[in-house]
């Protein structure tokens, strides 16, 4: 069976599709449970859906290139507007060397041994090294909502897996049209910079002006404000690339401007991005599973896959991080963390599709290589992070887990919940509530002990396993998660301790 847009089939298209996305949503819940990144289960389900299962068959490589743009910037817009920029500031040098510096020294080195113990030709080698490259926001934070992490460890990954697309997008395009050949070395490192800079500067650009324009706009519905905001990043990635900039580079900075603005009604807007990011994810993890043909693989293809994993995994990885690392040094343990925890998914499979539209020699090898690389790798790196962040000590419990508070229209109240639960080693236990001596304007609203809720006063008594909801206005909240967390340290006596 081919597919067909044939409007006739329409029914059958709405039955197969409404069906294998239930599927999809229902996995969440067990790869997340297994520790694994969810694109693993949706990859096998297009497997199993194509020509070696169900039938159906899908090797339109212009289109999936075509739709797996489209999700990916999808994607970025989500991780862009749920990027706590306060939080990941401090690791923004980091996280920037890593998708450049970073991915120049991984790609250099992938395409080394892709030529020289692979046997691959040059220009095979170097996409090799670009399209697995980059890391994937999705497949990384899927396993690390598990992993408790320093903030600084959250926004390195986070950053980098945001940035790192777009030099890679670039680069492999260059490749696979032949334009290298054309601008020389030096030539394409400037085009790939002028890509970046100029990409940046659009994102900025349609994002501080679409904030401009939410504030003052009063749309008649409450639904059409995440609509508005999500068309802004697809409106800069339009503007960028007209510019023949980064289209990527400026639906992640625009989104990214946009999420940290203060808008209306912005929970509800990263919720619906949150949404239509995991049907992006759903529909290009089930696509690219569709573009396999298992018939393919062979023994060669896996075992050279597995061969430039290792190369990647142990020897590009590890190198890259510690190079990028120059600009903002970090224990080693932290930045053998980052090392083990650059999982790749979507993004290096997409990436193939680029030489394959563009009919490079080799480019159904690569992509089978690509395939191979992801699944096993990802199915070994994924469920080992929690481990490994243990063994490194560099997994922590959070207190305080913030949750987002509908803003009005107006912006009349711009205030944030934070849900404090008290750990058994926190030393809130056993203090009042007025003893936190919270920022005025900051209050602890409800208690929760064992499944009832009561209303503190300030004479209640605070108690291991107890869940605390702290409303605080949004322009005291560092103040707030810093006075909890030094009483969660140190007790009632935290603020005479410190002086």
């Amino acid at each position: 069976m081919t597919v067909s847009f044939d409007v006739e089939q329409l029914d059958k298209f709405v039955l197969i599709g409404a069906a294998v996305t239930m599927l999809a949503i229902l996995a969440v819940r067990l790869s997340s449970r297994a520790g694994l990144p969810s694109l693993l289960i949706y990859l096998l389900m297009g497997v199993a859906l194509g020509e070696s299962g169900v039938g159906i068959g899908f090797e339109d490589s212009q289109l999936a290139h075509s739709l797996g743009f489209a999700a990916l910037l999808l994607i970025l817009a989500e991780g862009g507007l749920t990027t706590n920029w306060r939080e990941a500031r401090p690791s923004m040098r980091l996280g920037f060397s890593l998708a450049t510096i970073g991915v120049a020294t991984s790609v250099t080195i992938m395409a080394v041994g892709g030529h020289y113990l692979l046997g691959l030709p040059w220009e095979l080698a170097v996409l090799l090294g670009a399209v697995c490259s980059p890391t994937d926001a999705a497949a990384v934070f899927s396993v690390l909502r598990v992993v408790p992490l320093p903030q600084r460890l959250v926004g390195s990954l986070e950053a980098e897996s945001g940035l790192n697309d777009a030099p890679t997008v670039v680069l492999v395009t260059l490749i696979s049209t032949g334009a290298v050949a054309d601008y020389g070395v030096f030539g394409t490192v400037g085009v790939i910079a002028f890509e970046l800079v100029a990409g940046v500067a659009a994102g900025l650009a349609i994002g501080f002006g679409g904030a401009w324009l939410m504030r003052r706009v009063a749309l008649p519905s409450s639904g059409l404000y995440p609509l508005a905001v999500l068309t802004l990043t697809l409106l800069a990635y339009g503007s960028a690339t007209a510019l023949h900039a980064s289209g990527f580079a400026a639906v992640y900075v625009a989104a990214l401007v946009l999420g940290n603005s203060e808008l209306p009604h912005r929970a509800a807007t990263k919720s619906f991005a949150e949404g239509v990011a995991w049907l992006a994810q759903i529909g290009l993890f089930v696509m690219l599973g569709l573009l396999l043909s298992p018939g393919r693989l062979s023994l060669s293809t896996v075992g050279t896959a597995i061969v430039a994993g290792l190369i990647l995994t142990l020897v590009a990885r590890p190198i890259s991080v510690a190079v990028s690392s120059v600009v903002q040094p970090m224990p080693w343990r932290e930045l053998s963390f980052v090392s083990w925890a650059g999982l790749r998914g979507a993004v290096p499979i997409v990436l193939t599709t680029i030489p394959l539209s563009e009919g490079v020699d080799g480019a159904e090898r690569l992509f089978d290589i690509v395939f191979v690389i992801v699944v096993v790798y990802t199915l070994l790196t994924g469920p080992t992070l929690p481990v490994v962040a243990r063994v490194l000590r560099v997994a922590r419990r959070s207190e305080p887990r913030d949750l987002d508070l509908e803003a009005a229209p107006l912006e009349r109240v711009a205030a944030d919940l934070l849900q404090i639960t008290i750990s058994p080693v926190s030393k809130l236990h056993g203090v009042e509530v007025g003893e936190l001596r919270l920022p005025q304007g900051a209050s602890v609203s409800l208690v929760i002990r064992d499944g009832q809720t009561l209303v503190p006063e300030a004479r209640t008594v605070l108690r291991h396993g107890d869940d605390l909801l702290v409303v605080t206005p949004r322009r005291l909240r560092e103040a707030t998660e810093g006075r909890l967390r030094e009483v969660s340290a140190r007790g009632r006596l935290a603020q005479w301790l410190d002086e």
